[in-house]
């Protein structure tokens, strides 16, 4: 009321004793006094950066008005007051996911159903689909397309405990009627949408015992009513693996939107940008707990490249390592394990078309997708993340069904770009303007070895929530920690996060979401389940809006207090409703 902060007493009079010069008496009278003291920028600057324990060289996020707004902001429109635990599903719930619009959101869940809900104050099951009967084990993992007409849920079949194969089936919204579906091996890639009708798949060819081949497919979504003279599949990449392992958890950026982001990170960057412009903009700040505030930056990565033995041919090259293995020339001895890997890349050398142009390349095409996948080259579990550019002509189904462009010895794909974890990576998620890719991932040990790669290096408990700008392809930040996962790298599964305008939010077996801001780099709730939190998702409308599903079974649904108090006062007080009555009865 009167412009005054909308915070309680009991809390201003908490946190004002964190202040040196305040005592716990005056304390008390500066919360009788709380109009005059939401004036106090000086006050609240203090109360700001001691409360939240921020590095003072991390300046104050520059859509905010006054420090006692932000103070509001990080207090008062966090999705951490839980309203409502829908149950619907009787096993595991793997994934949230919601519609464009935010109207709309799908589960997937281990009881092998993918539901559809409305997204209203009180929110309320509209549809559910049972994938038992096209043979899955369970569905995992869903995808509403650009223009919220039709859901790509990918799921897993049933069969041996090591079966790696899965499907892709597209839902119409209109009907929820199946429309088409589409084979995905290994189920983990997921799958993703290109555009409104394009789907990408993938395939995993075994070439040797620790070598393979993964063949990513762009797909129609609505192959059973094309006409037969219409492509509705075709070949995008071809990419060899190395000391097992293979492509998985497949997702598309679209570069058109990095020169106009909803954030900036680097602080240079936006004070420039300050600079320039005279409206509002976003910054996604630094380091926080009074450590340095300079973004971390890592090595640019390499692209990828192939050893260059002075213009010798693969087949040159192939030729002399075997004939060192007969004569004895080859020291140590390699084991079996060595050797395919040795033979596997002097084979790939001159058989792999060449990377793109430069990906930060100034004058890039406006339409250029990159396809951001994990991957690896050391051992099986995913510690490396691919980008490959999609440019304009292959976005659609349309042309030669195995590709274009191709010399006939050109059996692979290179990657455009190689970003290197050093860890298992457990998570992925793009922020809303699509220039930051934030990544969960448990580190090995520092300066470990890996000599065999199906003996992968231990994983840490703690996970890492690694941030990385597609523009520079660099690391910009010290990565967020909070959270935690426990099981060992054979049982290490996904673990679902999303990020919104102002917050990133993940799961975590600690049986915790949690939240934390992108600009302080600040945890700032833990949202409590009874067991595992498998995914997190941020309504795209309203931030204020977070959903967690969890092995419990249940989805909560959590709202920022400021959201939970205005619909309160929405809703009629029963006194006046009891004097409506009495009035009514005398009447």
């Amino acid at each position: 009321a009167g412009g005054g902060p909308l915070l309680p007493d009991s809390v201003l009079y908490e946190i004002f004793l964190y202040l040196d010069h305040v005592d716990v008496l005056s304390a008390g009278l500066v919360c009788r006094q709380w109009h005059a003291v939401a004036r106090d920028e000086f006050l609240w600057k203090e109360l700001f950066y001691r409360y939240y324990r921020i590095s003072r060289e991390v300046p104050r996020h520059p859509a905010a008005v006054s420090w006692y707004d932000e103070f509001q902001r990080l207090y008062d429109t966090i999705p951490c007051v839980e309203v409502q635990a829908l149950k619907e599903h009787n096993d595991q719930v793997l994934h949230l996911s919601f519609s464009h619009s935010g109207c709309l959101f799908a589960s997937c869940s281990k009881d092998c159903t993918v539901k559809i809900w409305s997204n209203e104050l009180d929110i309320s099951l509209q549809h559910s689909s049972n994938m038992r009967p096209y043979n899955w084990s369970y569905t995992q993992f869903s995808q509403f397309n650009s223009d919220d007409s039709l859901l790509l849920v990918s799921g897993v079949f049933v069969g041996p405990h090591n079966s790696s194969s899965g499907e892709i089936a597209v839902i119409s919204m209109e009907n929820f009627t199946l429309l088409s579906r589409v084979r995905n091996k290994p189920y983990d890639v997921f799958g993703c949408w290109l555009n409104e009708t394009n789907l990408i798949s993938g395939n995993l060819h075994r070439i040797g015992r620790i070598t393979s081949c993964s063949v990513l497919w762009l797909n129609n979504a609505f192959q059973g009513i094309e006409s037969e003279n219409v492509n509705v599949v075709k070949r995008l990449f071809k990419i060899q693996n190395l000391n097992a392992s293979t492509i998985r958890t497949v997702m598309v950026a679209d570069c058109s939107r990095y020169d106009s982001p909803d954030l900036l990170l680097d602080y240079e960057e936006q004070i420039a940008a300050s600079s320039t412009s005279t409206c509002p903009v976003f910054d996604l700040g630094s380091d926080s707990e009074e450590e340095e505030a300079k973004p971390k930056q890592m090595p640019e990565p390499a692209l990828q490249e192939f050893p260059d033995d002075g213009g010798v041919t693969a087949e040159d090259g192939l030729q002399q390592f075997f004939d060192d293995i007969m004569e004895g020339r080859v020291r140590p001895a390699m084991t079996e394990t060595e050797l395919e890997t040795k033979v596997a890349e002097l084979f790939v050398r001159n058989r792999t078309k060449p990377p793109e142009l430069n990906l930060l390349s100034t004058d890039s095409n406006s339409k250029t997708k990159y396809l951001i996948f994990t991957t690896g080259c050391l051992t099986y579990s995913p510690h490396q993340i691919g980008i490959k550019r999609i440019l304009p002509h292959q976005m659609t189904t349309a042309g030669p069904v195995l590709g274009e462009e191709r010399r006939s010895d050109e059996f692979f794909d290179s990657l455009d770009h190689v970003i290197d974890i050093h860890g298992h990576i457990i998570g992925m998620g793009l922020s809303p303007d699509h220039r930051y890719l934030y990544v969960n991932s448990r580190a090995w040990p520092r300066d470990c070895v890996i000599s065999d790669p199906m003996q992968p290096p231990p994983i840490a408990e703690e996970i890492d929530l690694h941030v990385f700008d597609l523009k520079t392809m660099k690391e910009v930040k010290r990565a967020l920690r909070a959270h935690r996962a426990y099981t060992p790298n054979e049982e290490c599964f996904f673990i679902f996060l999303d990020v919104s305008r102002d917050f990133v939010a993940s799961g975590a077996e600690d049986r915790h979401g949690y939240i934390w801001d992108r600009h302080y780099n600040i945890c700032l709730a833990k949202l409590q389940h009874d067991n595992v939190v498998n995914s997190v998702a941020f309504s795209p409308v309203e931030q204020e809006l977070l959903l967690t599903a969890s092995d419990d079974t249940t989805i909560k649904v959590w709202r920022s207090p400021r959201t939970v108090r205005i619909q309160q006062a929405r809703k009629p007080r029963p006194r006046k409703l009891l004097f409506s009555w009495l009035m009514n009865q005398r009447s």
